[in-house]
């Protein structure tokens, strides 16, 4: 097959395709024989059928998509007020007929001219943010929370090729977690670093990153590394967020397996570096796919902790819903083996809206200031490509 003309001939197709990264290169998956749109209603019944019984599989023989973050919420029976929404679906899942591989090196470039818009409005000024991280600073000091997250959006209307963008922030922005959905009347591309979920048989791990330090000429990884070391504030908002996914993992693990495979080490990415860790544990009988889902989702680590009580407050400060950003996005197949990430450093097209969500933690001994910054930091690689 010639990659280079089934990329450009699915591009300019309405047939809907997900491409997720792999460990040699890219999964392309296609031609769906089932779409299921996903509600508070019959989220629970989708993964009660999955059958986790199956041995010999296919490669097709699975469900990828993904769970907002609302969606999310409600399972783990924590409610959001009314909130400014959009109305994007609270989760879609595909079940594909057809697989193919293709390389790390995507070799499509977009030969239309697309209608976008190079600026962006973003939804909380500094002065806004300053409040609302001031107000979370007392909740901190009265110990309602140990860390908060507060998420900014950035917008702008634009149509777009997401295909082309994607394979572009894949050249500059390679991340371990990539993944786009092309639909019909919707696109997302994501650059997101973090896998919350690897479970393969009765293993299972995440990989928490709570930490991150803005790339420049003068800095590398060893030095990346000392910083987030001798830096409290990562340190502490580090160590919160694995004692956390512990817990999590600790609720459907077999007492005592629960280990950190990895401590506090750096990953480079185009614009920064982030602190990372890796948790492993061996699951209880009889866990099964809701409660691997319920006891790790939403992820710790883009929300803040403890994570009922901190969600409560974070849902009533925010005004717009979240969609799909601090959802969750990946595969489960029909033996019960899954993978997901955390939906970060991502675009959401939808009605000729692009939607780019960030958000960077609140501690005691956060700086409105940095953590404003900060935010901007990791929209940037996705700003960028609408230049």
């Amino acid at each position: 097959m010639n990659i280079k003309n089934y990329l450009n001939t699915i591009s300019k197709s309405d047939q809907p395709y997900i491409i997720y990264k792999s460990e040699k290169g890219f999964n392309l998956y296609t031609n769906f024989s089932k779409k299921i749109i996903l509600s508070n209603n019959n989220v629970v019944n989708f993964l009660n059928k999955i059958s986790s019984k199956k041995k010999k599989l296919k490669k097709t023989d699975l469900y990828i998509g993904f769970f907002g973050y609302e969606i999310l919420n409600n399972l783990i029976q924590v409610k959001l007020p009314r909130q400014k929404s959009i109305r994007f679906p609270k989760g879609i899942f595909y079940k594909p007929d057809t697989l193919i591989n293709l390389p790390e090196n995507l070799p499509y470039r977009s030969k239309s001219n697309l209608s976008r818009d190079k600026k962006f409005n973003i939804n909380i000024n500094k002065n806004t943010y300053t409040k609302i991280f001031q107000n979370f600073k007392k909740k901190i000091s009265k110990g309602e929370t140990y860390q908060i997250k507060i998420c900014t959006k950035y917008k702008n209307k634009s149509k777009i090729d997401p295909l082309d963008y994607f394979c572009r922030l894949s050249k500059t922005n390679l991340a371990p977690e990539a993944f786009m959905i092309k639909d019909k009347n919707f696109s997302i591309i994501s650059c997101s670093p973090e896998n919350i979920i690897f479970k393969k048989g009765s293993s299972i791990s995440t990989k928490p990153i709570a930490g991150t330090l803005r790339k420049n000429r003068n800095i590398n990884k060893s030095k990346a590394l000392k910083f987030f070391r001798k830096n409290i504030k990562e340190t502490k908002e580090h160590n919160m967020i694995v004692d956390m996914e512990r817990s999590d993992l600790s609720k459907i693990c077999k007492p005592g397996t629960v280990k950190l495979a990895k401590e506090k080490t750096v990953e480079e990415y185009k614009d920064l570096y982030h602190y990372v860790s890796l948790i492993k544990g061996k699951l209880k009988k009889k866990i099964n796919n809701i409660d691997i889902i319920k006891a790790m989702m939403p992820g710790g680590s883009v929300i803040g902790c403890p994570k009922i009580s901190t969600l409560n407050l974070l849902n009533h400060q925010e005004k717009e819903n979240r969609n799909i950003y601090t959802g969750s996005f990946g595969f489960i197949k029909f033996n019960g083996d899954m993978r997901f990430n955390i939906i970060i450093r991502s675009i959401l097209n939808y009605k000729g809206i692009s939607e780019i969500s960030v958000a960077s933690g609140v501690v005691i001994d956060s700086n409105a200031n940095h953590e404003f910054n900060e935010n901007f930091i990791k929209a940037k690689a996705l700003i960028d490509l609408f230049k």
